[in-house]
């Protein structure tokens, strides 16, 4: 049991921290605010559904993609790296505040993917699939997924107990959590032989 839980965690945090949760609640309230609540509710379900299919989908092809095109996992992580530092930088500098447009469908673009199944995600799990293996990936995968579906479900509840402050404020955090994820995967990538 012990095994598991410390697997469990090794691959639950790299995943959370690249999903982020907390910054997706913030990014679901700015998505089309003056949609119905049970228009967000299924645009929410679809991002999440959206978001599993692309990560497992990448689980069982990612590889075999490289293969074909002759790019190996470390070439993955330096570019993982570069746009997931592009993106932790953005985050971090950005206006927290950008409308995020007009659109009323916003669950598979871009709320499913890239903001949950986006390159940081993908390149975790690549990595976490060979560090501790495809079950404990998939399960912290699942996990993950569900936390951000209760997000999105009480969204509101978050919002009014965080504040809009206290929400960007967490949502920095992870940035610079994913921007430290970042660098690490490009010294990886960039020592592999």
């Amino acid at each position: 049991m012990r095994e598991f839980a410390e697997k469990f965690i090794v691959a639950f945090i790299p995943l959370f921290v690249a999903i982020d949760p907390i910054g997706l609640i913030a990014c679901f309230m700015g998505l089309a605010p003056n949609a119905s609540r049970e228009h967000r509710q299924r645009q929410g379900m679809l991002a999440v559904c959206t978001g599993l299919a692309v990560a497992i989908g990448f689980i069982f092809l990612g590889k075999a993609i490289f293969s074909a095109l002759g790019i190996s996992v470390a070439d993955f992580q330096v570019a993982g790296g570069l746009v997931l530092l592009a993106l932790a930088v953005r985050d971090l500098v950005g206006n927290s505040d950008e409308p995020g447009g007009g659109s009323q469908d916003f669950g598979v673009v871009p709320l499913g993917m890239p903001l949950i199944a986006g390159p940081a995600l993908l390149t975790a799990l690549l990595l976490l699939i060979d560090t501790v293996g495809i079950m404990y990936t998939i399960i912290s995968l699942l996990v993950n997924l569900l936390l951000v579906e209760i997000g999105f479900r009480y969204a509101r509840r978050v919002e009014a107990l965080l504040g809009k402050q206290g929400l960007n404020g967490v949502s920095k955090l992870i940035a610079l959590l994913l921007a430290a994820i970042a660098v690490s995967l490009i010294r990886r990538g960039w020592q592999t032989p």
